[in-house]
């Protein structure tokens, strides 16, 4: 009788409800997967079934590869993503260092502004970024959205590895520093080294944000050769009302396979660094 109530309480309380959770996650990619895989004929006939595929076909694909620039924007896309990552987990671990691990005035207000900092609205920024990138005469390259998506990052990733730094003891530190290490040997050989599931957890942040963000991209880079996957599939594959959904889901099937495939590997530092940074101010 015991064993029942056990087996009875887990598939209600944890089987049932991990089902439903991960039906509705992967409703979205399914949807995508199964329009991607539909001919046209089969794809707008109003009678099928929204996720049944009759007749399976790799058409949308071959025409996603072939008529347009696909494969360059996935090489944009990742370019962009991984310099516009290294370049603001660097300026961000030399911003919370000093505000995590260092005592000086003015310190605590600079750790709020800094979160202030990562609340002011993108579309708040975007003017005056536009008038910076257009008088250094960078529009519709990948250096424009390499420096202006560090902007957005860096906030967010100093406020993460402030509450990672703080959790490492200080005594580790100073007792480098009494053997006779200087604070950026202390701090690169015991200090970061302890953090990296910090630095993986941001840099998988950094990452995912980079790669699809849309409004930089769409305002700085207009040409099809320089265009990242959402501005590339979203501005080419939708012509005036017409849609085409069979390349459009392709597309966005593709472009979040690198990002799934990070989390998948990554995701016991990613929750593991995330959880850091909550729990310690």
């Amino acid at each position: 009788m015991v064993g029942e109530l056990t087996w009875r309480k887990r598939i209600l309380g944890l089987w049932l409800p991990l089902v439903a959770f991960v039906v509705v996650a992967l409703f979205p990619f399914t949807w995508m997967a199964a329009t991607s895989l539909k001919t046209n004929a089969e794809l707008y006939d109003p009678k099928a079934m929204p996720l049944s595929i009759q007749h399976p076909s790799l058409v949308h694909y071959i025409d996603l590869l072939k008529e347009t620039n696909f494969l360059i924007w996935v090489a944009n896309t990742m370019l962009v993503a991984v310099i516009a990552t290294a370049i603001s987990l660097l300026l961000g671990s030399m911003l919370a260092y000093p505000l995590a691990r260092m005592r000086f005035r003015g310190g605590a207000l600079l750790a709020i502004a800094v979160a202030v900092t990562y609340l002011v609205p993108q579309t708040l920024l975007f003017v005056p970024m536009a008038d910076l990138i257009g008088r250094l005469h960078l529009g519709n390259t990948l250096t424009a959205v390499m420096l202006t998506y560090p902007t957005l990052l860096v906030p967010f990733i100093a406020w993460l590895l402030m509450g990672y730094f703080k959790t490492v003891p200080k005594e580790l530190e100073e007792q480098a520093m009494i053997d006779g290490a200087s604070r950026w040997r202390a701090m690169t050989r015991i200090i970061l080294p302890l953090c990296m599931p910090g630095f993986i957890s941001a840099g998988i942040f950094a990452f995912t944000l980079s790669q699809n963000e849309f409004l930089y991209a769409l305002l700085f880079l207009s040409k099809s050769s320089v265009r990242t996957i959402p501005i590339g599939v979203v501005g080419e594959l939708i012509r005036g009302d017409a849609f085409y959904w069979g390349q459009l889901m392709a597309g966005a099937l593709l472009g979040s396979i690198p990002v799934a495939l990070i989390y998948s590997f990554f995701v016991k530092y990613y929750v593991a660094g995330l959880t850091a940074g909550a729990v310690k101010g």
